[in-house]
């Protein structure tokens, strides 16, 4: 099988288990290199214990491969914006799992294919990848007024960048719902939960219709098939329930609000199976990474 070599930059946690998903699935990604600035990191190590070339020097690593093509950035946002433009001047396709949002938000079975030109694309956030879909298969089937998301995850999930980036992290999950999931206006609010034993990720969806009369049973058919979509790279992602409508007060009146709960467990390939946030994070990154691959294949941009 044809395949277009990849790198990972940045060898923390996300890097580290974008490694385990990209190898363990055998698609046409080429894992080439883990790059990131610590020599005696986790993830180098890893890497190196399963022979994929690994280095301390960073994005000069992947720079100086004229072969990569597709490079996931799993640093942070004030370092994605450096990299950007630098990994652009070498024609490299940036697949962004920071906050920088230099790119275009991108939702695998969404919009991937109006952006499949695109360079740089930003994975959003562990909400946006979760909930936008949802959002998405409302307003697809009937106008969304208002969309108001809850992701409720494990405490332990949540790293210091996320905490320290949290009003960024909601904001950019708020513009995706309506950006990308049609929603007329939004609000994301995230729960971090400290329970114990940690508890799985848990969202909860209301999509406030101001129309009288639509067809629930075709929207119940419209967050069915998505959710078969996006459990098809992210196998953890299911219902808790059948969505239903309840009829509610609203700041607009009484009206219809759409509720969809879902839940997201993780694969535990790297991490535990409860940190579903950062599972579907690295798992939607795989595959968009795969479906870029494709693209260039088709296309003949890369030829090997």
């Amino acid at each position: 099988m044809a395949k277009v070599k990849a790198a990972i930059l940045g060898s923390g946690n996300i890097g580290t288990d974008l490694m385990y998903k990209i190898i363990k699935n055998d698609g046409n990604l080429e894992l080439s290199l883990m790059s990131g600035i610590d020599p005696k990191s986790e993830g180098l190590l890893r890497a190196q214990g399963m022979g994929i070339r690994a280095s301390h020097k960073g994005i000069n690593a992947i720079l100086e491969d004229d072969e990569i093509k597709i490079v996931f950035d799993a640093t942070s946002a004030k370092a994605h914006l450096k990299n950007a433009e630098a990994l652009r001047s070498k024609g490299k396709i940036a697949i962004d799992l920071t906050p920088a949002a230099v790119g275009p938000y991108l939702v695998p079975p969404v919009n991937l294919a109006e952006h499949i030109e695109a360079k740089n694309v930003n994975m959003i956030s562990c909400a946006g990848q979760a909930t936008t879909p949802l959002v998405y298969a409302v307003s697809r089937i009937v106008p969304v007024h208002y969309a108001e998301i809850i992701a409720t995850v494990a405490s332990l999930a949540i790293g210091p960048g996320t905490r320290q980036n949290v009003d960024e992290f909601t904001r950019t999950t708020a513009n995706a719902l309506v950006k990308i999931g049609g929603a007329r206006m939004a609000r994301a609010i995230p729960v971090f939960n400290s329970a114990e034993p940690p508890i799985t990720m848990t969202n909860t969806v209301y999509a406030v219709i101001k129309e009288d009369e639509f067809d629930m049973e075709a929207v119940k058919h419209s967050v069915h098939s998505m959710i078969k979509e996006v459990s098809s790279y992210v196998p953890g992602y299911r219902l808790k329930g059948e969505p239903f409508v309840d009829y509610r007060e609203t700041p607009w009146g009484i009206l219809p609000v759409v509720v969809i709960m879902n839940e997201v467990e993780g694969s535990g390939d790297f991490f535990p199976t409860y940190a579903g946030n950062l599972d579907i994070m690295t798992a939607s990154a795989r595959k968009v990474g795969e479906l870029y691959a494709q693209h260039l294949l088709e296309s003949k941009e890369v030829t090997r």
